[in-house]
């Protein structure tokens, strides 16, 4: 298996001629799932160490994973402007749980002014491109009417879409507002 995914790689060198590119993606890909690795195992130093090589190489989840060690201060000082723009990175990278945790730091004021609106646009970006956190998140915005008007049936659509996806908390949620819609 491993040459097949070696050959791969050597073959899609070959055809697009920019080595240095798809090797250096490649490797920072590659130091993402090791700093992955690494946080799990709760060895936070080396896991900050990978998710910066991963972010400065251009993946963007290696942004996204070094913001939230700024963020909660893991193995890092805890530095919510560095978090802010870690996300920011990620969101406008293309990482759509970057758009969800930068949504959740305006949500809630976190290093930054809280801004409802703002928070409900990075949402809505989470979301659509398939976050399901950000669904979830944008759904309790309609559902409260925060930085949007209260709208119950589009917090439900929210929920049942990220409850499909897979988020647990959204399937509660969508159960409790369809009660309430009910009455």
């Amino acid at each position: 298996m491993k040459k097949v995914v070696v050959r791969l790689v050597c073959a899609v060198v070959l055809l697009v001629g920019d080595k240095s590119g798809i090797e250096s993606s490649f490797a920072a890909k590659i130091a993402c799932e090791q700093g992955i690795a690494f946080y799990d195992n709760k060895e936070y130093d080396k896991a900050a160490e990978l998710f910066k090589k991963a972010c400065d190489g251009g993946e963007m989840l290696g942004c996204n994973n070094l913001g939230a060690m700024y963020q909660k201060g893991d193995g890092v000082e805890k530095n919510v402007k560095k978090a802010m723009d870690l996300y920011k990175k990620a969101c406008y990278g293309g990482n759509m749980l970057g758009c969800s945790n930068l949504g959740f730091m305006y949500d809630n004021g976190n290093g930054v002014e809280k801004n409802e609106q703002k928070a409900a646009e990075l949402y809505k970006k989470a979301c659509y491109g398939g976050n399901m956190q950000g669904c979830y998140n944008l759904g309790l915005i309609y559902a409260n009417g925060e930085g949007v008007e209260k709208d119950f049936s589009k917090a439900a659509e929210l929920f049942k879409k990220a409850c499909d996806g897979g988020e647990m908390n959204a399937c509660r949620s969508l159960g409790i507002i369809n009660r309430l819609m009910a009455k």
